[in-house]
């Protein structure tokens, strides 16, 4: 195990920056996932670290030393690609001790470490079978058992799920998760989706356009998104913007009204913000009822999706098309019947003009997380 720390990291192509100054500090032992959408640079930072791209200005430091200049191969890190690059003609077994041997480790030792990571990854009947004669599923376990052979101090993973069916992803992010659990090892692992992100992590990074937008657990990130970006990336659904304006704001309320009229007044600190300028208010699908609230908005359905467990209704609200709700499976709500949304005051979210977020005034009830 070893924490992982960049600072001031950039990276440039020519004269196109695309990582820009990161500084983050990632604790011995933890499960980090970089998310982000496509092109934000999350698979860049990755390589950085591990040492396939060479940073144009910062330090990348591993275990407390200093690995900007060192080769990728001393840095004591293992990589999971998106790829499996399993060598079609070799079996589980030589696939797995292929890297041991060629650094000549004894025969002895490489049975060993082989078959402890063929069991914690459940591949003891597999070790004969060739590539072409198991699953996608099978095939990433043999890529991650060959990493673990190693006894890396940090396990890189590149979007390994990517090439899985929904049943197959869900499966592996299940054996990783319990994996770090067993290895207790320092794990980064890169993803473009969210529901990986949340399901995984002790700790996420938030990344848009080569830069961190936040830095926090998965409740944190869902409960106190820092601005629009990371509220709307977050969760799934994801979260309903309405706008409006700032009517009256103080260090322990905002009171705002929306487009269509509507007022409500959040417990937010809004002491810095400026009567008259436009607010977002974010609310969750999740937190929209159909009985109580402190306020209501009226919505035209268009759209009613049942699930079984769930039901999702879609239409236009406060002048936003997709508003989305969620409610239980049992819900009756009709495609084309005109509803009221309750909305309890504590389940919102402000942001100011710029799509940064009013924190939550002190004597406010939403959720603590740690």
């Amino acid at each position: 195990m070893a924490n992982v720390e960049l600072k001031n990291a950039v990276k440039r192509f020519g004269d196109v920056a695309v990582i820009h100054g990161v500084d983050l500090k990632l604790d011995s032992g933890e499960f980090i996932v970089f998310v982000g959408p496509s092109g934000c640079g999350k698979s860049t930072l990755l390589r950085m670290i591990a040492g396939l791209e060479e940073l144009s200005d910062g330090e990348v430091h591993i275990g407390d030393k200093d690995m900007t200049d060192v080769a990728a191969v001393d840095r004591g890190i293992a990589m999971v690609f998106q790829s499996y690059a399993l060598y079609p003609h070799m079996t589980v077994e030589q696939n797995m001790g292929f890297g041991l041997r060629m650094n000549g480790v004894d025969k002895n030792v490489i049975k060993d470490k082989v078959m402890h990571a063929a069991k914690t990854l459940q591949l003891e009947e597999l070790l004969d079978r060739k590539p072409k004669n198991m699953s996608g599923g099978q095939r990433q376990r043999v890529a991650i058992g060959r990493a673990i052979v190693r006894d890396p101090d940090v396990f890189l993973f590149d979007e390994p799920l990517s090439n899985l069916d929904a049943e197959l992803r869900v499966e592996m992010r299940l054996q990783i998760a319990r994996l770090h659990k067993q290895l207790g090892a320092t794990m980064i692992y890169v993803t473009h989706d969210q529901v990986e992100a949340m399901t995984m992590a002790d700790k996420i990074v938030v990344l848009r356009l080569g830069k961190v937008e936040q830095v926090g657990s998965p409740l944190e990130l869902y409960h106190h998104p820092q601005n629009l970006f990371v509220a709307g990336f977050i969760g799934s659904p994801r979260m309903n913007f309405l706008t409006g304006k700032l009517v009256e704001g103080s260090a322990s309320f905002a009171k705002v009204e929306l487009n269509d009229g509507t007022l409500a007044t959040i417990p937010v600190n809004a002491a810095n913000g400026v009567a008259g300028s436009n607010i977002t208010l974010g609310i969750r699908p999740e937190d929209l009822g159909n009985t109580q609230g402190d306020f209501a908005v009226p919505m035209q359905v268009d759209v009613a999706e049942r699930l079984g467990g769930s039901t999702y209704l879609y239409g236009r609200c406060s002048g936003l098309d997709n508003f989305v709700v969620q409610r239980s499976g049992l819900d009756q709500t009709q495609s084309g019947e005109a509803v009221d949304i309750y909305v309890q005051q504590n389940d919102c979210h402000v942001f100011d003009d710029a799509g940064l977020a009013f924190e939550r005034a002190t004597s406010a009830g939403r959720k603590s997380v740690a």
